[in-house]
């Protein structure tokens, strides 16, 4: 049986970004393994973040996970740029 926040469109496109994160960052020189470390678990917490909202009772608490997926989603930007 699916989770309800499975079937959010927005949810697969953060598991998408994550997996598409994951697989650039391998290419990723010894080096920058703080950079990597940061934007993949930033890149999953995104996903996390929808999943655990949807699971929320009251619209507030919901609200302030979907805050939070937008709060990661702006960690990515200065990270990819």
């Amino acid at each position: 049986m699916a989770f309800q926040f499975e079937k959010l469109l927005v949810y697969q496109k953060a598991v998408d970004f994550a997996e598409q994160i994951c697989a650039s960052t391998e290419q990723f020189s010894r080096g920058y393994g703080f950079l990597v470390d940061q934007l993949n678990r930033a890149s999953l917490s995104i996903s996390a973040n929808i999943a655990e909202g949807n699971g929320r009772f009251t619209k507030a608490d919901r609200k302030n996970f979907f805050i939070i997926a937008r709060g990661s989603v702006q960690e990515c930007v200065p990270l990819l740029s």
